[in-house]
């Protein structure tokens, strides 16, 4: 039977295989990360970091309600992230507007708050599909990812554990 704390230890251990294979992607493969895919990384870091910490930090005979709370909101956010991407990959060609500034450029002109804004409308770069798996996109299969460990992370840290 899957324990709470070999559970988070798994839901760690795949967000960071899905980091480590972003990483390979863009050193590896050569493919140049858009606005969005930044931000998936950061939000699949967080989740990663927030199972880490139930891992850690959670103990039997109870909830780990907080530690829920901490994997639902990284998970979320890395849900709207990503399926906000593959919403724009989705639109029809020469829909999605053309590039902006780079992200560097933004953050040292911008509040990070307006940073993030301009980045969901997104610029041409994050429609561009460079790289697929079983007909589905990177940011598709981070929107797989995020949405199956979202729902493991919940279901096993709100119930009680033995």
């Amino acid at each position: 039977m899957l324990t709470r704390r070999l559970g988070n230890w798994l839901g760690a251990g795949v967000a960071v295989a899905a980091l480590a294979f972003a990483f390979y992607a863009q050193y590896g493969m050569d493919l140049v990360p858009c606005h969005l895919c930044i931000f998936q990384r950061v939000t699949m870091a967080a989740l990663g970091a927030a199972f880490l910490l139930a891992a850690l930090f959670s103990r039997p005979g109870g909830r780990g309600i907080f530690f829920a709370i901490l994997i639902g909101i990284a998970g979320l956010a890395t849900i709207a992230t990503a399926g906000r991407h593959a919403w724009i990959q989705m639109q029809p060609e020469g829909s999605v507007p053309a590039c902006g500034a780079d992200l560097a450029f933004m953050m040292d002109l911008f509040p990070l708050t307006e940073v993030i804004l301009k980045v969901f409308k997104a610029g041409g770069e994050c429609a561009r599909v460079d790289w697929s798996f079983l007909g589905l996109s990177m940011p598709a299969w981070v929107l797989v990812i995020a949405v199956v460990l979202t729902a493991v992370g919940l279901r096993l840290n709100l119930k009680k554990s033995a």
